[in-house]
């Protein structure tokens, strides 16, 4: 039996990188084979988004900050994975210029760095919003592929986008992976599914039928957007034949003058349930959501849709399984 590739799954929260890069699941009527990987450490400071994962992976994640966790504690791995915070670099004006840190969040990228350098797995996978590319007036980005580089990694990024890979949700991410130098890996990202608009798969699929009444809104609060609708250009509704806009982390606190996504049924607005949300993030059925409604739609709008997390995971399997890459 071949031995499974170990992965240290950084800033994790509830697991949707994790679904994704262990594969052996359903969404939609499609089965995602098993990428041939094992967790072997997770990490991540927001303890709800834990207990998710727990319960889905019968992992419990290391709830420590990063950057007290020594190299040593985390075992052997093949594949680092993490989603560091992007909004938090500055740059130090030096010749040449310098990767700064605007605040403590800026550390995790370092730390990131810090892990690959002194553990040498063989390859990591990066992701961040879309927005790092233009950071800093786009002087951001260069210094963290560089210091990527820096750390030992032939470094490859795109701009990945959901809804080719089957997911009914417009969200964007920037994924970046780099292979080991020694490896001579020349990575290429998977080709998209899905290009024509037409094809995309529509909210619709994903939209439960009875939904309790404590998600609709307010007549008060639709009477106080129909006010300002005109001006503010608010009450998102979603087309449900087409994908929906983004899901983002603050979806309990929605409102109908924000610019997040609502749905319009039946003459009323609501919001989506928990449900509906891991669904539009491509979550198989069977994943486990527990705590309350707030912690759940702020780990699901935080995490990455699985279905096309496990497209970029098969394709680093590709690579990995391929000759060359089976010796250390």
């Amino acid at each position: 039996m071949e031995r499974k590739l170990k992965v240290a799954s950084l800033f994790c929260g509830c697991g949707g990188t994790d679904v994704g890069l262990l594969g052996d699941f359903n969404f939609l009527g499609n089965h995602y084979n098993d990428n041939g990987m094992e967790i072997v450490y997770a990490n991540d400071i927001e303890e709800s988004a834990c207990n998710i994962f727990e319960e889905n992976f019968g992992l419990k994640p290391d709830n420590r900050d990063i950057r007290t966790v020594k190299s040593s504690e985390i075992p052997e791995i093949d594949i680092l994975t993490g989603g560091f915070p992007c909004q938090s670099f500055s740059i130090v004006a030096q010749n040449p210029k310098r990767l700064g840190i605007k605040d403590d969040k800026g550390m995790l990228f370092f730390e990131m760095c810090r892990i690959l350098r002194e553990k040498k797995p063989k390859c990591f996978i990066a992701e961040n919003v879309k927005g790092i590319l233009t950071a800093n007036k786009h002087e951001a980005f260069p210094l963290i592929i560089k210091e990527f580089e820096d750390s030992g990694y032939t470094v490859k990024y795109d701009i990945v986008k959901a809804v080719e890979y089957g997911v009914p949700q417009k969200r964007e991410r920037v994924i970046i992976v780099g292979f080991r130098k020694d490896l001579n890996v020349d990575f290429e990202f998977p080709e998209s599914l899905i290009n024509d608009s037409s094809d995309y798969v529509p909210l619709r699929k994903v939209l439960e039928e009875d939904v309790p009444d404590k998600y609709y809104f307010s007549q008060r609060a639709v009477d106080g957007m129909m006010k300002n609708r005109d001006s503010m250009n608010k009450g998102r509704a979603q087309d449900i034949n087409g994908p929906c806009n983004t899901v983002g982390a603050h979806l309990a606190k929605v409102s109908l003058n924000s610019t997040d996504p609502v749905l319009f049924e039946n003459d009323k607005y609501r919001r989506f349930t928990p449900r509906e949300v891991a669904r539009i993030q491509s979550f198989p059925e069977d994943f486990k959501l527990c705590g309350s409604d707030s912690s759940q739609y702020r780990a699901l709008g935080n995490a990455i849709p699985p279905v096309m997390f496990w497209h970029i995971a098969n394709q680093v399997t590709k690579y990995l399984n391929e000759e060359g890459c089976e010796h250390e």
